[in-house]
């Protein structure tokens, strides 16, 4: 048998029917029927439970050399996650036959098997393996020597993966710094005659420059001299690697590039132009590294002008990104957004964000393609990183860069290919921040250009004209608003409502960045501009619609109450609140819509009083599910999973909003508006912000309290209901403050308890309301005592056990201590609201304990038996079992 041939040297064999098994599992593995993969992934659960499973999969990838590449690296593959997942529980003897195998088979001739014996040797190491595989390190650096090729490549793969996952490990005492002996080691083949060893080198050494490795400060100097021996090395990799490494050295040790400082710069001028986009974004990468250096203005001064036109002419879109942005498709709007399109979002506490200072590189670009609908194309590359490195350049520049620019932006801005006008505007935004002074003669002629490029015939012209006038809508806001923030209002109006996604998208940043400078600029404009942004709802898709929330959330910011008016109420809501509706409780989408509705809840203060409780309750139900959750995930970890905090910051910031824009308009809302309704849900709603933020609403308490004491009209149940609940919220709140508005409230709460045929909610809530403003202010109420404690008592005793009954026993514990006199002739009731308790918290069954007892000694033992003798046997039995009276 071949494989009996292949593996003399090993102790373990393979059954030949199991290995078939094997065999046959890794072919069907690689089949496009998901039921053929569903019966594989149920196969390979079945087979780990046998630990020499794995024997099999690490015999197929080294051993087997008849079986196709494809299958053995798979067998690898696989083994590689049973390593992950269950390393832990392999045997002894098939962990360390794992790594044996590993070791003998380095230097396999196929690349696609060296590189994955490479990935299995990292992912053991990297489960905690390096101190207990002390030979691994050892040998590879050894193996490294090897006269065949494939060995000290395959070796160099390892170590290169090993160098990424456990860098500070390699520089620590743990495995006693084999970095000291490593370093050296990959500095010798810096000179190697293979271009992937010499690649493989550079990158393992790399991997320790921002970590300040003692063992590569040691060999700094050796090290710098060796990259620069290789700046023109013929392979592209390589290349590549030499530049990342000069980037993360001017980081972390400019003091040993300085005098090299004019090569270094003519160097990278040179590679930022690298026919491989790979090298010239690693490249480019320095420019954006050096502006944050304070040696840059003096260093980089006599470099501008063979700088800024490479750079300009990175900004260019290639031919591939154009193609991955479908650049040629003008017209998507109705192709549904793919999910992987749109970003997980994650929600900002509510709190001023302020515009970035300090042109921060990722933000440059922002709004123009880091949302690209394309994975490869949001990733980093040579058009943002030029961009990013001209924006933080022109920072540090400022008007010193102009005579460098301006002469190429106007053979880029009238170009008739769109390819380099479009690359013209985006120079023009990237250089908005850091040179605006020195832009401001030639924007008068320059804006007007690029409105016009709004309606450019290809839709990326006409998004990057939408970002690059965000970048200068402060200056257009200061100018005189016919000049250019009407027409410019016009037009961005009508990109938010284009036909491509991108421009829609690139509109709606672009507008909302306009609605913060223009702030009540904007408000002559008010009914064209929300027009505009309802239609959109019915137009936008998935993606897009998120970032018109924003939109109209920035708007109601900018205007405030200016947006309170009835025909702006009635064209914004509808959309908005249709779209609360159709969202589900745990739709992420919720996130934006609620931050929304929070600015136009504060911006329309009473005007959003009708959306209010709908709203308002959705927020209750989020912060309650969520700690729901939370608990279920405390008690049982294993079986539930971390509730999303975000859902309930989202609900409590919306509260606050809510709070904020009623608050001071609660007084004239609650004392005018006729309807009840309107004063029910008000009240209500008091009361429930008063539970959940209170410093909110205590400012107004002043001018709140004289509204309810006038609703305290059985007549309106709701209403008087309402306005009693939140009175006892407020009271528990405010504690001993409450004083000065006993006066206001309690008359009017003793009439309705006394009254007949009241309903008996409104009589719980009146006597808790009662019991909680005793509790709080006993001086102000306990004189009360004969007028209410008979009704009161009844229309407790039927409910359950709960926090606002408890609150309410606890008042009147307090009141009966302060005046026990007024208790005496309605004794008896007392006793069975006390016995209607199930289980009372400890203290309280105290305070009840020593009433009880105390009213049992002040009257004496015998006519205490004739008293209790009234009892009904249940009571007498209760108050005995629970109380010893």
């Amino acid at each position: 048998l071949v494989w009996a041939v292949l593996c003399k040297k090993m102790e373990w064999q393979p059954d030949e029917q199991g290995l078939q098994q094997v065999l046959q599992l890794l072919k069907d593995s690689q089949s496009p029927n998901t039921v053929t993969q569903r019966a594989v992934q149920q196969k390979l659960e079945q087979l780990n439970q046998f630990p020499d499973f794995n024997n099999y999969l690490i015999f197929v990838l080294t051993c087997l050399k008849t079986e196709d590449e494809p299958t053995r690296s798979l067998s690898g593959l696989i083994l590689k996650n049973n390593v992950k997942a269950h390393y832990q529980n392999f045997p002894p003897a098939v962990a360390d036959f794992i790594k044996r195998e590993c070791l003998n088979n380095i230097g396999d001739p196929s690349p696609l098997i060296r590189a994955t014996i490479g990935i299995l040797i990292t992912t053991i190491a990297s489960k905690g393996e390096l101190q207990t595989w002390p030979e691994l390190l050892p040998q590879l650096c050894n193996l490294l020597n090897s006269e065949d090729y494939n060995t000290c490549e395959g070796s160099f793969g390892a170590l290169q993966k090993i160098c990424e996952d456990s860098s500070e490990l390699l520089d620590s005492d743990a495995l006693n710094r084999p970095l000291n002996i490593m370093i050296p080691k990959f500095l010798q083949f810096f000179k190697h005659c293979s271009p992937k060893i010499r690649s493989h080198a550079i990158a393992c050494v790399n991997q320790f420059i921002i970590g300040r490795a003692q063992a590569l400060m040691d060999h700094i100097d050796t090290f710098i001299e060796s990259l620069f021996a290789l700046a023109a090395d013929e392979d592209s990799e390589v290349r590549k690697n030499v530049c990342r490494a000069l980037v993360m050295l001017l980081e972390v040790r400019v003091d040993r590039l300085i005098p090299h400082m004019h090569s270094i710069i003519q160097y990278m001028l040179q590679r930022t132009q690298d026919p491989d986009e790979n090298v010239a974004l690693e490249a480019c990468e320095f420019w954006l590294t050096l502006a944050e250096q304070p040696i840059c203005k003096e260093v980089l001064s006599g470099h501008l002008a063979q700088l800024t036109p490479i750079l300009v002419n990175g900004m260019k879109y290639s031919e591939i990104d154009i193609i991955l942005l479908k650049g040629d498709v003008e017209e998507d709007e109705a192709v549904p957004d793919s999910e992987q399109d749109i970003k997980p979002r994650f929600h900002k506490s509510r709190t001023v964000t302020l515009q970035h200072e300090g042109g921060e590189a990722e933000d440059e670009e922002d709004d123009d393609d880091d949302d690209d609908d394309d994975d490869t194309l949001s990733d980093w590359n040579l058009r943002k990183c030029s961009a990013a490195a001209l924006d933080v350049l022109a920072n540090v520049f400022r008007d010193e860069l102009l005579p460098h620019l301006l002469p190429l932006l106007k053979g880029l801005l009238f170009h008739p290919d769109w390819v380099v006008k479009e690359s013209g505007i985006l120079v023009l935004g990237a250089v908005a921040e850091g040179c605006m002074q020195g832009m401001v003669p030639y924007l008068p002629e320059l804006i007007p250009h690029l409105i016009q490029s709004l309606c450019d015939k290809k839709a990326l012209v006409r998004s990057i004209a939408c970002w690059t006038l965000s970048r200068y809508a402060h200056w257009v806001v200061s100018q005189p608003p016919d000049s250019y923030l009407k027409p410019l209002m016009t037009e961005l109006l009508k990109r938010i409502l284009d036909s491509n996604k991108r421009v829609q998208e690139a509109a709606c940043s672009a507008f909302a960045t306009l609605e913060e400078e223009a702030c009540t600029e904007l408000v002559p404009y008010l009914g064209f501009i929300l027009d505009t942004l309802v239609f959109a709802f019915g137009k936008y898709q998935h993606k897009n619609l998120l970032i018109l929330y924003d939109a109209i959330g920035t708007l109601a910011d900018s205007v405030g109450h200016h947006l309170n008016q009835s025909e702006y109420i009635q064209k914004l809501m509808p959309p908005l609140i249709n779209k609360w509706n159709e969202l589900k409780d745990e739709d992420k989408d919720l996130f934006p819509l609620l931050e929304c509705l929070s600015s136009v809840a504060t911006a329309l203060q009473s005007g959003f009083l009708p959306y209010c409780e709908p709203v308002y309750q959705r927020c209750v139900t989020l912060v309650q599910k969520t700690l729901a959750q939370a608990m279920m995930y405390s008690q049982h970890p294993d079986q539930y999973e971390t509730p999303d905090k975000d859902f309930m910051i989202v609900a409590l910031d919306l509260l606050s909003g809510l709070a904020e824009g009623l608050g001071a308009m609660w007084n004239i809302l609650c004392f005018q508006d006729t309807m009840p309704e309107v004063r029910q849900s008000s009240f209500a709603l008091l009361g429930d912000l008063t539970k959940a933020c209170f410093p909110h609403v205590k400012p107004c308490i002043a001018e709140f309290m004289p509204i309810l004491g006038l609703n305290l009209n059985p007549e309106f149940i709701s209403v008087c209901n309402n306005a009693t609940w939140a009175i006892g919220e407020i009271s528990i709140q405010m504690g001993t403050e409450m004083q000065p508005y006993v006066g206001m409230v309690l008359p009017n709460l003793v009439e309705i308890i006394n009254r007949p045929n009241t309903p008996k909610t409104l009589l719980e809530n009146t006597a808790i309301t009662i019991g909680r403003l005793g509790y709080v202010c006993p001086q102000e109420v306990a004189p009360q005592l004969p007028q209410f404690i008979r009704p009161w008592c009844s229309s407790l005793r039927n409910i359950r056990d709960n926090e606002e009954k408890d609150s309410a026993f606890r008042g009147i514990c307090v009141m009966i201590g302060v005046n026990p006199g007024g208790v005496v002739q309605d004794f008896i009731f007392f006793c069975d609201a006390v016995a209607s308790w199930v289980s009372p918290k400890d203290d309280l069954r105290e305070m009840f304990y020593k009433i009880l007892h105390g009213f049992k000694d002040q009257v004496g033992e015998e006519n205490w038996q004739q008293f209790s003798a009234q009892f009904p046997p249940l009571l007498k039995e209760r108050l005995s079992a629970c109380y010893g009276v």
